[in-house]
């Protein structure tokens, strides 16, 4: 067993409009964690907790006691497939720069960190597909778990064998906006809103939308793109959860945007945008939710982060 660990895991965000629960893109805002066995003088004081967990960043107002936190799941998810118990005296150290319940896979970032932590710490031979498959069954959004794992942008296709992944291709031309508004959706929600099932021809489009999304991000094509963010299978159903979601949608469109759509269940919202526009989309965005009376903030990004690292 190693003395210490240190994972450094992407956020993600999800769906990008008709990609729904299988498109993901890494994005560069990181979780940083560090796993290490506490010292004699540490084991002496410490209480009989599974775990000591000391949070900072996003995560330092989490009130989720330390053995419900994704963090702590993931790492004991992955010593249960191990047959071995947690080691005693764990010590997790976690500072987060993802915005918390906003629609940047925050909650799979911290699932795989853990995960990835424990195989690294107990030096155990799992490989980063078996990590996603650990993680996804926990946390279970296998399309931010496979963009935090595997970095760049991911389609995740379920299996009879478990789920396919492959890697998508993201035109150099193309930028991602976020636009992050400060108040939150809970994904239980944003689930609870989504219908049992669809008219066929509903479906039919929504088919027909996803096959445009990937082939709008390779091409760098406005029109494929458009039709890819004007989604017809969940995003009109939860709408209604993010005040404000079509005046900014609207104003990234004016600013030369593409189009835009949730992140993940959101609040926040993703643009996609020629580089040359992107930062004025961004502004565009801010301003728009600024005149619905809410604070937001904007950060652009030319290209899917890479996925987890350790040392």
């Amino acid at each position: 067993m190693r003395a210490s660990v240190t994972v450094r895991v992407p956020a993600s965000s999800s769906n990008l409009g008709a990609g729904f629960d299988c498109v993901g893109v890494a994005v560069g805002r990181w979780l940083r964690l560090s796993a290490r066995r506490a010292s004699a003088r540490e084991a002496a004081a410490a209480t009989a907790a599974p775990v000591t967990l000391e949070r900072a960043g996003t995560l330092a107002a989490l009130a989720v006691p330390a053995d419900e936190d994704w963090l702590y799941r993931g790492f004991a998810a992955v010593c249960r497939r191990a047959g071995q118990p947690v080691p005693p005296g764990l010590v997790l150290a976690a500072d987060s720069e993802i915005p918390v319940a906003r629609g940047l896979g925050s909650s799979a970032a911290a699932a795989v960190a853990g995960a990835v932590a424990a195989t690294k710490l107990l030096g155990l031979a799992l490989d980063a597909h078996a990590v996603a498959a650990v993680a996804t069954e926990l946390e279970g959004h296998p399309d931010n778990v496979a963009a935090a794992t595997f970095g760049g942008a991911t389609l995740v296709v379920p299996g009879p064998d478990g789920d396919i992944v492959t890697p998508l291709a993201v035109h150099v031309s193309l930028a991602f906006v976020f636009a992050v508004p400060d108040f939150t959706v809970e994904t239980k929600h944003a689930r609870a809103v989504l219908p049992a099932t669809l008219p066929h021809a509903q479906a039919v489009r929504a088919a027909a939308k996803s096959a445009a999304l990937v082939q709008g991000l390779a091409l760098g094509d406005p029109r494929l793109l458009a039709a890819a963010l004007d989604d017809v299978l969940h995003v009109p159903f939860r709408r209604s959860l993010v005040r404000g979601y079509d005046e900014v949608v609207g104003a990234a469109r004016q600013a030369g945007a593409y189009g835009a759509t949730l992140s993940g269940s959101g609040p926040t919202l993703v643009a996609l945008a020629p580089l040359a526009q992107a930062t004025a989309v961004g502004v565009a965005m801010v301003r728009a939710w600024r005149e619905c009376a809410v604070a937001a903030t904007a950060f652009r990004i030319d290209r899917p982060a890479g996925g987890y690292e350790t040392d």
